[in-house]
């Protein structure tokens, strides 16, 4: 399964794409696509074209993208906005299918902390991943597609049973432990 994760900015637009194979996960590509000071409209464009031709080289079967949460200012929510709806437009081009993740529940997905900064998001890129994002746009990138693969085992099985999803605090624990690499206290050398 390989899953594309979209951070959508207006001036910065982080893609991250993650493969799970054998119990591991593998970053296939990742970068940010900043288009520079253009006006609004040019740089959405840029960002589509290069979230299209992104997918066309890797071929993702699902993607992941930030929701929607309220911006410092209207303007700048906006903005937001419009960047999610061409990142959206992008996938749909493709027919892919999108999932949505609030930015606490990745973070908690990723670092076990939904309140991470992007210090932490980037140390926990390095660890979990094996690599140094250049910027924090990357890093959240990589870790929707992390979090939409943790995840992803628990919604199919609630879909399967004809159930319900499993509880939150269920899902989380989980998928926490599927993420994260064993803790080992250095200190005692254990």
């Amino acid at each position: 399964m390989i899953v594309l994760g979209i951070d959508p900015g207006s001036r910065r637009c982080g893609y991250g794409v993650v493969v799970r194979e054998a119990g591991r996960l593998r970053v296939v590509a990742s970068g940010v696509l900043a288009p520079g000071g253009l006006p609004v409209a040019e740089r959405l464009a840029r960002i589509l074209d290069g979230l299209e031709e992104v997918i066309a080289r890797v071929r993702p079967a699902e993607v992941s993208v930030e929701a929607v949460f309220a911006g410092a200012s209207p303007r700048s929510a906006l903005v937001l906005g419009q960047a999610r709806g061409v990142a959206l437009a992008a996938a749909a081009r493709a027919g892919l299918p999108v999932f949505e993740y609030a930015p606490a529940r990745v973070k908690l997905a990723f670092t076990g902390n939904g309140r991470a900064g992007k210090d932490q998001m980037l140390r926990t890129a390095r660890m979990l991943l094996g690599m140094a994002p250049g910027l924090s746009d990357e890093a959240d990138a990589l870790a929707l597609a992390v979090c939409h693969l943790a995840t992803r085992p628990l919604r199919l099985a609630g879909r399967a049973s004809g159930g319900l999803p499993l509880a939150p605090s269920v899902s989380k624990a989980r998928a926490l432990e599927r993420l994260r690499p064993a803790r080992r206290d250095h200190r005692r050398g254990a």
